[in-house]
C-alpha cells in the first residue's frame, strides 16, 4: 500500500470531536471507547482486507476495526447500536439501499451516533455473476437509496464512498471501474461467521479466537443477526478486557457534507 509519511502521521491523528475513550463516555467510566481515527483516501488505497486482498489497513498491534453488513434491520440493529453506544465504540455499518429506503430512522441514527455508513448494494446480489454494467448499476443504485435515506438526495457519487461486496464475490473489471471512481473496497481480516447458527457464547468464543489469532484487524460481523446483537456487549468488554483498542475507519472530509434530513 502506498502511503506517504504525511498521510501515515493525518491518519494516526486523534481529535477530540472524532475520537471518544473511556474517560469520556457518558455513564460508564471504565468504557472501551474508541481509541482512533483513520482516515482512508480511496485514491491512495482502494481495497483492503487480506482475506481477499494482499494489503489491508495500516492498524498497530491490537487494534480492531468493527465492520456490520446487511441491514439496517428493526430489532437486531437497534440492540447493536445500543451495545455500540454504550460502550463509545464506533463501527462501519454496509447498509444495503432497500433496507436504508426501508427503515431510514435506523441508518440516520447509525449516522447521527457518529458511525460510517458505507455502502453494500442495493439487493445483495452475487455481482460477479452479472454482466458488468448491471452490476455497477446495482452498486450505484444502493448508492443512491441509502444517500437518499441519509439526506434526501443523492448525488453523483455516494457521500462516503466505501463499498463492500456482498458475499465478496469482486472481479477484476468491477474493481477497477471502483478504483477510477475512487470508492474503496473494503473486505475483512478476520469474521464471526455469523451467518451460521450458533449460540452468543459459541460466536464470541469464536471470534475472540480469531481476534486474538491475527493479532487485531478488520472484522466483520452482521448486523441482521441476533445472535450477534447478544454477543456484542460481552465482545466488547472482552476486548476492553484483553487489552485490545478499536479504531474508526472515515473518508477524508468533504468540503461541504449534505445536510441530514
Amino acid at each position: 500500500m502506498k502511503f506517504t509519511v504525511v498521510a501515515v502521521l493525518a491518519v494516526m491523528a486523534i481529535t477530540p470531536t472524532t475520537a471518544q475513550g473511556a474517560a469520556s463516555c457518558p455513564g460508564n467510566a471504565n468504557a472501551l471507547g474508541t481509541a482512533r481515527v483513520l482516515v482512508v483516501d480511496p485514491a491512495v488505497t482502494p481495497r483492503v482486507g487480506r482475506k481477499h486482498f494482499p494489503q489491508t489497513l495500516p492498524l498497530r498491534p491490537n487494534e480492531v476495526v468493527l465492520t456490520f453488513d446487511d441491514g439496517p434491520e428493526p430489532g437486531p440493529t437497534e440492540r447493536i447500536l445500543d451495545a455500540l453506544k454504550h460502550e463509545c465504540v464506533r463501527a462501519s455499518f454496509f447498509v444495503l439501499g432497500r433496507n436504508s429506503l426501508a427503515h431510514p430512522d435506523l441508518v440516520r441514527r447509525e449516522l447521527d451516533e457518529g458511525h460510517t455508513v458505507a455502502h453494500h448494494t442495493f439487493s445483495h446480489p452475487l455481482l460477479d455473476r452479472m454482466q458488468v454494467d448491471a452490476a455497477e448499476a446495482e452498486i450505484d443504485r444502493g448508492f443512491a437509496a441509502v444517500d437518499t435515506a441519509l439526506y434526501g438526495k443523492a448525488g453523483p457519487a455516494p457521500v462516503t464512498p466505501f463499498f463492500r461486496f456482498p458475499g465478496f464475490a469482486s472481479n477484476q473489471a468491477l474493481l477497477d471501474r471502483l478504483e477510477r471512481r475512487r470508492i474503496a473496497v473494503f473486505g475483512a481480516d478476520l469474521w464471526a461467521s455469523d451467518w451460521n447458527p450458533m449460540t452468543p457464547a459459541q460466536q464470541l468464543a469464536l471470534v475472540l479466537g480469531r481476534v486474538e489469532s491475527a493479532h487485531g484487524g478488520i472484522v466483520l460481523f452482521h448486523d441482521t443477526q441476533a445472535q450477534t446483537a447478544a454477543m456484542l456487549p460481552a465482545f466488547l468488554r472482552a476486548l476492553k478486557a484483553r487489552g485490545y483498542s478499536v479504531v474508526h475507519v472515515v473518508p477524508p472530509a468533504r468540503t461541504a457534507a449534505p445536510a441530514s434530513k
